[in-house]
């Protein structure tokens, strides 16, 4: 493989995590959004499912840091399907009838149905980043990702990520969630 193909296989794997980084943060921020625009806390099985986003997000970062490896897609993988079926608990949940489910919805959803369509989704993505590394080309020991464009997308998701541990303790504090939280326990 010469070295133009080598950097066109970086570029595109690099592309695609960071996309995949950024995606995760998007999807941790329309959620923090709603937690603290329309003081909408999350649930219990709501914040193991940013628990598993932020899982699945370290999985992309892994390997922008330090290169792709198969353990990065297995932690992505198994973060997505962990997910996916914390989501379909809680769309269980609330499939009575007459059932408003539980917190607002976005495009007609509640964040628990996106949530187990995002997992879905990323799974196909991995899937697909598999597909466009194995059309490339292989190549043994992707280099990590350094530069402007990964430390932003890194900073952005670490941010989150406090933010979220931040919002979570404040809402919990040292035990167990309410089922059904309207404020936060170590604010009252």
């Amino acid at each position: 493989m010469n070295s133009a193909q080598m950097g066109e296989q970086r570029s595109v794997s690099a592309i695609l995590n960071m996309l995949g980084l950024l995606g995760i943060s998007l999807i941790l921020t329309v959620a923090f959004t709603y937690q603290l625009a329309l003081g909408e806390l999350p649930c219990p099985l709501c914040l193991l499912q940013r628990a598993g986003f932020i899982a699945i997000g370290m999985g992309f970062l892994f390997n922008m840091r330090l290169g792709e490896r198969p353990s990065h897609y297995a932690m992505i993988l198994i973060a997505s399907l962990v997910t996916g079926f914390i989501a379909m608990r809680q769309v269980s949940l609330h499939l009575a009838p007459g059932d408003p489910g539980y917190g607002s919805a976005l495009f007609g959803l509640h964040f628990y149905t996106w949530a187990l369509i995002a997992a879905v989704a990323i799974i196909c993505y991995v899937a697909l980043a598999f597909v466009l590394k194995d059309a490339i080309g292989k190549r043994e020991g992707d280099a990590p990702l350094t530069g402007l464009a990964s430390n932003a997308v890194f900073a952005i998701f670490a941010l989150l990520v406090a933010a979220n541990f931040l919002s979570t303790v404040l809402e919990c504090g040292a035990g167990q969630c309410d089922d059904n939280p309207v404020r936060y326990l170590l604010l009252r």
